[in-house]
C-alpha cells in the first residue's frame, strides 16, 4: 500500500471518528432540550427536503399547492390590533360546524376582531362563502414548523385561539403557551384509529396537551380518550356538539302533503337520482300514499334527471311552478334556499352526496324536525354526526342501493319502528344541544 493511500485512509478514519463524536454530542445536546425541540427540528428538515418533491408531484397530478404561501406565513399583515379571536376548522365539516358559534361570537364580542383559518382549499372556499361578512380576516392555518408559526402569530396576534375537533399541533401549541395566548380545543373528538396511534406516543402528546387552556369534547368517550393520552383532567370536559345548535324553521309549508307520507331526497348528486327514483317507483306500487320531494344539489342536472322520471312513468312537477302532491307523485325542488325548511314536511329523508365520493351532506337539517335520516356509505364530511345518529334509530348508514330500499321498506311498513326512530331524533337533539353556549360562556371568563 502506497504512503499516499495510507495517509488518505488515516485521515478518513479521523474524519469518521470526529463525525461520530460530533453526532453523539448533537444527540446529547438535543436530549437536553424537550421533545418539542426535536419535533420542531425534524419537522423543519423534513419540510425543506420534501416540499420540492411534493410540489412536483402535485403539478404532475394536475393539482397545486393552494394556500402554501399563507401557510408559510407570507401574507400581508392585516393589522388587526391586540383584541383578536381566532377560530380554526381544518376542512368543510369543521368549518360548517363553527357557523353558529362564529356568528354568536361576533355578536357577543363586537370589540374583538374575528379571524377564521382553514387547512384545505375546500375549507377555505366554504369559509369565504359563509363568513366573509362576519370575519375580519380569513386565511390558512400555518405549517407546524417554527418559522411559519412565528410569522403567523406575529401578524395575527390572537388573544385566544379555538381549534375545532382535535388537531394537535405541537409547535403551534408551544408558541401560543409561550406568548400567553389562550388555546382551546372545542368540539373535540377522537376516532378509534386516531386514538390507537396517539396512545403509542402518549408521553409526547401529554406535553402538547398541557399547553392548552382547556379541551372541550363532544362526549365523555372523547374526553376519556384524551385524558388517557395525557390531557389534563381538570382542564378537559364535555361541551357536547356544536353541529346540533341549529334551529327549526317556523315557516308553514303547504305543497299538498296532508294525507301523504313524504320522502325527501336532499342534495342528490350524479348517480343518486337513479337510485332514489328506482326505489320510489317500486315502493309506490306497494305504498300508494307515499310522495317524493327530489332536491338535486345542482339544478343544472335536470336535463339528465327528467328522462329517468319519464322512463319510470312517474307523474312529476316542479316547485318553481307551484305544483303540489295533490296532482303529482314527485315534485322536483328546483328553487334555491328552500331545502332545509322542506324537511319539516317529510316522514324521513335520504341525504345525498353519499353514494359517490362527495362525503355526504348535513343530516341534522332533517333530524332537527325529528325526521330519521338515511345516508349512503360516503360520509366523511359528517362522520361524527352519522356516528352519533347511528347509535340510535335516528340515522342509518346503508352500503348499497338494495340495503337502502330495504331500510325504506322498514320505515314504511313498521309503524312502531318508525315512531321509535322519530323519538330517537328528538332525544339525541336535546341531548347534544347547548355546546354553543358553553363556548361563549368560556370566552366570557377570559375576555
Amino acid at each position: 500500500m502506497s504512503t499516499c493511500l495510507k495517509y488518505l485512509l488515516y485521515n478518513l478514519r479521523i474524519m469518521i471518528t470526529y463525525s461520530i463524536i460530533l453526532i453523539l454530542l448533537l444527540l446529547i445536546i438535543v436530549s437536553m432540550f424537550s421533545e418539542l425541540f426535536l419535533y420542531g427540528l425534524v419537522s423543519t428538515l423534513v419540510f425543506i427536503i420534501l416540499l420540492p418533491f411534493y410540489y412536483i408531484v402535485r403539478v404532475f397530478n394536475g393539482k397545486f399547492l393552494y394556500g402554501w404561501k399563507e401557510k408559510l406565513g407570507f401574507f400581508k399583515n392585516p393589522n388587526l390590533g391586540d383584541k383578536v379571536i381566532m377560530y380554526h376548522g381544518v376542512s368543510v365539516g369543521e368549518v360548517m360546524a363553527l357557523d353558529g358559534v362564529i356568528k354568536k361570537t361576533k355578536e357577543v364580542f363586537p370589540d374583538y376582531k374575528l379571524v377564521v383559518t382553514t387547512g384545505t382549499k375546500t375549507g377555505q372556499e366554504i369559509a369565504i362563502k359563509k363568513y366573509s361578512e362576519v370575519a375580519d380576516f380569513i386565511t390558512y392555518f400555518p405549517f407546524d414548523i417554527p418559522f411559519c408559526v412565528d410569522a403567523f402569530l406575529n401578524k395575527i396576534k390572537p388573544t385566544v385561539v379555538l381549534i375545532a375537533e382535535t388537531e394537535l399541533w405541537p409547535v403551534f401549541s408551544f408558541f401560543c403557551n409561550s406568548r400567553n395566548i389562550y388555546l382551546y380545543t372545542i368540539n373535540g373528538r377522537m376516532s378509534d384509529s386516531t386514538y390507537s396511534l396517539y396512545k403509542l406516543f402518549s408521553h409526547f402528546f401529554k406535553m402538547v396537551l398541557s399547553k392548552y387552556t382547556k379541551i372541550l369534547t363532544q362526549s365523555e368517550i372523547d374526553m376519556n380518550k384524551l385524558v388517557s393520552i395525557g390531557a389534563p383532567k381538570d382542564r378537559t370536559m364535555v361541551m357536547k356538539n356544536l353541529k346540533f345548535d341549529i334551529k327549526r324553521s317556523n315557516e308553514t309549508i303547504d305543497i299538498g302533503q296532508d294525507g301523504y307520507r313524504v320522502i325527501i331526497a336532499g342534495s342528490t348528486h350524479k348517480g343518486e337520482d337513479e337510485i332514489v327514483l328506482n326505489m320510489f317507483s317500486e315502493k309506490l306500487k306497494k305504498y300508494p300514499d307515499i310522495k317524493l320531494l327530489l332536491a338535486p344539489r345542482h339544478t343544472t342536472r335536470l336535463p339528465q334527471i327528467l328522462p329517468i322520471l319519464d322512463s319510470l312513468n312517474l307523474n312529476y312537477g316542479f316547485r318553481s311552478k307551484e305544483d303540489t302532491f295533490k296532482t303529482k307523485d314527485v315534485i322536483i325542488l328546483d328553487t334555491m334556499g328552500e331545502l332545509s325548511k322542506m324537511y319539516s314536511i317529510c316522514s324521513f329523508a335520504f341525504i345525498g352526496g353519499s353514494f359517490n365520493k362527495t362525503g355526504g351532506h348535513n343530516p341534522l337539517e332533517a333530524v332537527v324536525y325529528s325526521k330519521p335520516a338515511i345516508t349512503g356509505p360516503s360520509i366523511h364530511n359528517f362522520r361524527d354526526i352519522y356516528w352519533l345518529l347511528s347509535q340510535t334509530k335516528a340515522g342509518k348508514i346503508v352500503k348499497t342501493p338494495k340495503e337502502f330500499a330495504q331500510y325504506v321498506d322498514k320505515l314504511l311498513s313498521d309503524s312502531e319502528f318508525y315512531n321509535e326512530a322519530c323519538a330517537d331524533c328528538e332525544f339525541i337533539f336535546k341531548d347534544q344541544q347547548g355546546a354553543l353556549d358553553v363556548v361563549i360562556n368560556e370566552l366570557k371568563t377570559i375576555l
